[in-house]
């Protein structure tokens, strides 16, 4: 069985983080070794074309998480583009996202069956999506929000191995205030035979995260906080330092304040993890 489907029902959720650059990967990776779970590496399209193609970056995330001390799965994230899909799959990642949410309902499903055909046949899992979730130039409002019945036929018609679903989070917000729609949630874990994905989470708050994950949610995807912090980090080691060069002195500080980030969010998402959020506590702080 898989990591997701281990965790369906169960109240808890794993981690999903998006990396950018190395030092991302490397913190997600110590992170979910210093929090003794698992954790879910994630490359994003837009990750893989910052990078000039998949394979350099892919590569290094599949060393590190050979290497690691926890199960680190690395998965391809938001990809609409098959031919990334299929590189992907070349390259030894197991876990993919095939992103048609935006076409027509009977077009996804089309697509997505087949990636799903080509993916299986050679032992990687597909997460697809359905609803249109906010920040990526889609709406954030209660009529696209997924619809139980209609996903659970696309569940059937595609055989994806789990769903993003829209109810309320919203990608790349830097604020923490979505609120989610528990109740759908909750429906869709009881319609949808498959773990189901929380996308834009970054938005979200704590208790919200948890919340989710109690009612039916199993993976969460986060990125936009972890550059936060990152972000945050670096500019407050460059303003005490002005004439620092070296990255290396402010990207390891920055490192290791995601690798914090990464800890507490996976014992949240566990179950066991303390509440507010790094960037939160130093604005509460102040």
């Amino acid at each position: 069985m898989s990591l997701l489907t281990d965790l369906r029902g169960s109240g808890r959720a794993v981690g999903a983080f998006n990396a950018i650059l190395l030092e991302h990967a490397e913190a997600i990776v110590t992170g979910a070794e210093q929090a003794g779970l698992p954790v879910i590496l994630q490359i994003s399209q837009n990750a893989a074309r910052y990078h000039g193609s998949l394979a350099p970056f892919a590569t290094a995330c599949l060393s590190l998480a050979s290497a690691a001390t926890v199960p680190v799965t690395v998965h391809l994230d938001h990809a609409e583009d098959e031919t990334l899909i299929d590189q992907a799959v070349a390259l030894g990642l197991r876990s993919v996202m095939f992103d048609a949410a935006t076409l027509p309902y009977e077009e996804n499903v089309a697509r997505t069956r087949a990636v799903v055909q080509r993916c299986h046949a050679v032992g990687c899992l597909v997460e697809a999506e359905l609803g249109e979730i906010g920040g990526k130039d889609g709406a954030h409002a209660p009529g696209v929000r997924t619809d139980p019945l209609q996903a659970a036929a696309f569940v059937e018609a595609t055989g994806v191995d789990s769903l993003a679903v829209a109810v309320g989070s919203s990608h790349a917000m830097s604020s923490r205030d979505a609120r989610l729609d528990v109740d759908l949630i909750g429906r869709l874990a009881t319609a949808v035979p498959v773990p189901l994905v929380l996308h834009g989470s970054s938005g979200v708050p704590d208790t919200g995260l948890r919340e989710a994950a109690a009612v039916g949610i199993t993976k969460v995807n986060v990125g936009t906080l972890l550059n936060r912090v990152l972000t945050e980090t670096v500019r407050d080691v460059l303003a005490d330092q002005d004439t620092l060069t070296d990255p290396r002195k402010y990207l390891k500080p920055g490192r290791d304040a995601v690798r914090a980030e990464v800890t507490r969010l996976l014992q949240l998402l566990d179950g066991a993890g303390p509440g507010v959020s790094s960037p939160e506590r130093r604005t509460q702080a102040a």
